[in-house]
């Protein structure tokens, strides 16, 4: 495929957010976001000769990755060119080690360019489809086969949030003291435990459930797009409350809402909901910390209404 008819299958708005992000985002030593926007339709023609690939339809996006339907000699597929960061990094690993049980099957894999071929999934049905009750049913059913041995190499969850949660005192007045002091307790607490660490998915939302093609033999539902990680299952529960948000409501409302998604989505993982509990506090601070270093004040807001709704 020639390079300028591959550049009409990257959505220019895509390419426009995309180039927001530094060499530092991606924390990887590669490209920043605009250098690989701009490489991008050269490296999507050269992916789709290399591996024999035809474009069937538009592509879709998400923050950092172009996912585009292609056709290979034996069927359908899912071509996923993502700009390298560290979330993308072990998601080859993490597909891999899952096999295609409760997650999309890895078909092909060339981590030297951020590239993955994927089984094709029915992508106009997601989770934002079905009540809520029944979706986080759902990703709980998921958890609990995707909670297998961690493999080595991943990145710890304990030493992620603490890396975050130190940088709380440089946000002094921004976060209210009592809920940064739990943060703390907690997660001194909760890093106590010698549990075996599992591998995580970490950002299991409504929106990275895809359903299977009609006709396939494939589970109804698959979770797509891991930002693998090792560590406790407790706080993979997190991305369910920060997303369908409004469906949350506020006050007394929030707290039976998030506390009824929590206890769901435990039921069917198998994951102590106390440990998720905690586990879930600690991850609303951390998406507070990066509301407040952004400066967005309704997302500081938004998750400090879910650290009250959390609160024992």
């Amino acid at each position: 495929m020639r390079t300028e008819d591959a550049a009409a299958l990257v959505p220019a708005a895509f390419t426009e957010f995309v180039g927001r992000w530094s060499v530092e985002d991606g924390n990887v030593g590669g490209p920043s976001g605009a250098q690989w926007a701009a490489d991008l339709p050269r490296l999507l023609a050269r992916v789709l000769d290399d591996w024999e690939l035809t474009p069937t339809g538009p592509g879709r996006t998400g923050y950092s990755a172009l996912v585009l339907p292609v056709e290979r000699a034996d069927g359908p597929a899912a071509l996923k060119l993502a700009w390298p960061h560290l979330e993308a990094r072990d998601e080859p690993l993490a597909l891999r080690h899952w096999g295609g049980t409760a997650a999309v099957h890895l078909i092909a894999a060339d981590p030297s360019r951020s590239v993955l071929l994927l089984e094709a999934l029915d992508s106009s049905r997601d989770l934002t489809t079905v009540d809520i009750d029944t979706a986080c049913a759902v990703i709980g059913g998921l958890l609990a086969q995707l909670h297998v041995d961690a493999p080595p190499g991943l990145r710890s969850v304990p030493e992620y949030v603490e890396r975050v949660l130190t940088r709380m005192d440089a946000l002094a007045g921004a976060l209210p003291r009592r809920m940064t002091d739990r943060a703390t307790g907690l997660l001194r607490d909760l890093t106590a435990s010698d549990a075996k660490p599992r591998l995580l998915h970490t950002d299991l939302h409504f929106e990275n459930v895809l359903a299977s093609r009609p006709g396939t033999d494939r589970p109804p539902w698959l979770a797509i797009d891991p930002h693998a990680m090792s560590g406790h299952p407790g706080f993979e529960v997190q991305p369910l409350l920060r997303n369908r948000r409004d469906e949350l409501g506020t006050g007394s409302a929030m707290r039976r809402g998030a506390r009824r998604r929590l206890a769901i989505c435990c039921e069917a993982a198998g994951i102590d909901e106390d440990e998720a509990l905690g586990w879930t506090y600690l991850h609303t601070m951390m998406e507070a910390i990066w509301g407040a270093e952004g400066g967005d004040q309704g997302e500081v807001s938004f998750n400090v209404a879910l650290l009250k709704a959390l609160d024992d």
